[in-house]
């Protein structure tokens, strides 16, 4: 043992013993944020977020680049593990890697600045995406909220906390039972049954998790919304507004 006064002799250096060069650091937020970064690839990512997998020949084109250029662009998401691709015949899909990102891609928007409207189009597209639209595999947007603040206020779920797991609270409800609730949340996965999810353009939590992957399929199903082509928007339907009206 060496003993702590003797400065002619090296002492042995501790080790902790919960070290054993399998931890990791720090996260690296540099990776993503220099791969969302890029306006192309920003672009892509965007037009991804509807959970949707698109050809690399319609990321070209919504990136306003060659195909050759989205394809280096989407070979480096896909190894940065943003993006998956698969091959359908003569073309290649690409799609999110998973929730995850998609809530990345949603939460940046809260900081990103707006870009100017200058267009009729642009106008009437903005007005969409407010009122509803798909984020990733759940509803977002005005009607997302009011679906929420309905359901809270029937005592079926619990106040929701964006990025935070959420609770059910009781699935035997007008508008709970209506919706099948019971049943979205009776399937065993590893992903939350309720989760918040901050709405980038209300400012504050939809319904995210299994259940909001259920209410979205439900709502298209049921005619409430409908599918926007080249848009990730959701058009809601003369039944959808009356059935949302009624929420209030």
């Amino acid at each position: 043992m060496v003993p702590p006064y003797d400065r002619n002799v090296s002492a042995p250096i501790e080790v902790c013993p919960t070290y054993r060069g399998g931890m990791d650091g720090d996260a690296d937020l540099a990776t993503p944020a220099r791969l969302m970064g890029e306006p192309a690839r920003a672009a892509m990512l965007l037009a991804l977020l509807d959970g949707r997998a698109l050809p690399a020949s319609d990321l070209a084109g919504i990136a306003g680049v060659k195909p050759s250029t989205a394809s280096a662009h989407l070979a480096q998401l896909v190894e940065g593990g943003l993006v998956t691709g698969r091959r359908l015949g003569r073309h290649h899909y690409f799609s999110l890697a998973g929730p995850e990102v998609a809530n990345a891609v949603e939460a940046l928007q809260l900081l990103a600045p707006r870009r100017e409207v200058t267009s009729y189009s642009q106008s009437k597209a903005t007005s969409r995406l407010a009122e509803a639209r798909s984020c990733y595999d759940h509803l977002a947007g005005r009607v997302a909220l009011d679906l929420a603040d309905a359901l809270v206020a029937e005592g079926a779920l619990a106040p929701l906390v964006a990025g935070t797991p959420g609770a059910v609270l009781d699935a035997r409800g007008p508008l709970a039972a209506r919706l099948g609730i019971a049943s979205a949340i009776a399937i065993a996965s590893r992903r939350p049954a309720v989760r918040g999810c901050l709405d980038w353009t209300e400012r504050r939590p939809h319904i995210a998790g299994r259940l909001g992957a259920h209410l979205l399929v439900r709502l298209l199903d049921d005619g409430w919304v409908a599918r926007v082509a080249g848009d990730r928007s959701l058009r809601v339907t003369a039944e959808g507004r009356a059935q949302f009206a009624a929420l209030a």
